[in-house]
């Protein structure tokens, strides 16, 4: 797929109604700064990006005021829905300063349809915020992502400042502030090699001393050549069969970044935790990955794109204008156009788009369509997809062995869940179907 790609606006059909005219809902990532942080955590895998999208050759560092207008205003207009969220990363979006966005506030504002609701959310790393800072939050309702990796030894071991020291105590400072402030907030986890063996010690950590309001994991993936090579570009021999040595990161021979987390590992990471919220804090703890994987065993869609069947929801858009197809493929060979230049939903809804998101479906290798457990991930995210099947057939996710492992493990906790509720069991091995083909009861013991 390029950018030369066509992109025809898709009709919509009939369906919900807002305002007398068919529904209309988009999501963008905005990076108004681009790849510009204060910090330099060994994993990011968007600092390269300063090289890749050519910042330096006449892309601006930032989003001056003049295409922030542009975009704002351009960006409710693509829409007719009764609520449009902007989303605000980077890099480090406060680097931009707090007038930055009390700007960001009034345009929107000023720009907003009657009876639409406008939501923020602002991703960080915590190390700018001040009171300054929280009292603009909670007075505007955003809701932060907050990056924290745990207990200070396993945060500090990768995010660092450009000096080379850890970054713990300035976000717990922050944690203290927007819990002061009563700014809604969410932790963002990133799983890597040292926090994938500590699970419980990471859990506890943002349940008990964090009081994090949701949890959101995040697991640190990487091929060596991410920084140049765009996803579904990978070369063939490059891609080694599942439970080959050279996915083993630190592998003498790997093409895995050091710091990745392993497949299994990963899955034992959620397992640890998962049992831990099974038995202490269902209702209590709100865990991303547990609320939406219930809801899916239910038979309910994923809410999450990444472990849904379609993707493409979720474009990113650099300072410049340029908009990607994704938070994740924001490389030459997936660039959609310039929002200077055309119109948002034409390139939202563009078959290009479609055609980006159908894949991930579509593209489903043998392994994957025979898997007991497809409902629950669908092969997960696309750009994870560099390895093949023990068979040699492409496609596979390099995670695969530990989603397996995670949903065999929690396959009858949800059901267990899903009936002490109340509500029905669609999928799995315990689904209300097999449990009446085998005509027995569920047992179950935590």
């Amino acid at each position: 797929m390029t950018s030369n790609a066509p992109s025809e606006p898709i009709t919509l059909s009939a369906g919900p109604q807002f305002k007398g005219k068919p529904s209309k809902r988009l999501h963008i990532m905005a990076k108004p700064i681009g790849a510009a942080c204060n910090i330099d955590c060994n994993y990011c895998y968007y600092l390269s990006k300063q090289d890749l999208l050519e910042y330096k050759k006449g892309c601006s560092p930032m989003m001056d005021e003049v295409a922030l207008e542009h975009y704002i205003k351009s960006y409710i207009e693509a829409q007719n829905t009764p609520e449009i969220i902007f989303s605000w990363q980077g890099g480090e979006p406060t680097m931009l300063g707090l007038s930055y966005f009390e700007k960001v506030v009034q345009l929107q504002q000023q720009y907003c349809p009657d009876g639409v609701l406008i939501s923020n959310d602002l991703q960080t790393n915590g190390t700018l915020l001040d009171d300054k800072w929280c009292q603009f939050l909670a007075k505007n309702n955003f809701l932060v992502g907050l990056s924290i990796d745990g207990p200070q030894m396993l945060h500090d071991a990768y995010r660092t400042n450009r000096a080379g020291r850890g970054t713990h105590q300035q976000v717990m400072k922050s944690v203290a502030l927007l819990h002061q402030y009563n700014v809604k907030f969410a932790t963002l986890t990133c799983v890597n090699n040292l926090t994938s063996q500590n699970p419980l010690e990471v859990y506890r950590f943002l349940r008990d001393e964090v009081k994090s309001p949701q949890m959101q994991f995040i697991p640190i993936v990487e091929p060596s050549s991410f920084r140049t090579t765009a996803p579904q570009t990978w070369k063939d021999d490059d891609q080694p069969r599942q439970g080959d040595k050279r996915l083993i990161p630190g592998h003498r021979n790997s093409i895995m970044e050091s710091w990745c987390v392993t497949d299994h590992a990963w899955g034992n990471f959620l397992i640890a935790i998962f049992d831990e919220w099974a038995q202490n804090d269902i209702g209590k703890v709100f865990i991303q990955y547990f609320e939406a994987w219930v809801e899916t065993w239910m038979g309910r869609n994923n809410p999450l794109c990444t472990l849904g069947p379609f993707c493409g929801k979720g474009l990113a858009l650099e300072p410049n204008g340029d908009l990607y197809s994704c938070d994740h493929y924001v490389y030459p060979e997936y660039k959609m156009g310039n929002i200077q230049d055309r119109k948002i939903d034409a390139m939202a809804f563009s078959s290009q788009q479609q055609e980006f998101g159908f894949a991930k479906n579509k593209t489903l290798n043998s392994q994957c369509q025979e898997c007991d457990y497809q409902f629950a991930c669908f092969g997960e995210c696309p750009k994870n997809r560099f390895i093949k099947t023990k068979q040699g057939e492409p496609g596979l996710n390099y995670l695969c062995a530990g989603w397996y492992k995670f949903f065999a493990h929690a396959d009858r906790t949800f059901a267990y869940i899903l009936r002490a509720s109340g509500y029905p069991v669609k999928h799995g091995k315990f689904s209300d179907h097999a449990v009446k083909q085998a005509r027995s009861p569920l047992n179950f013991k935590f």
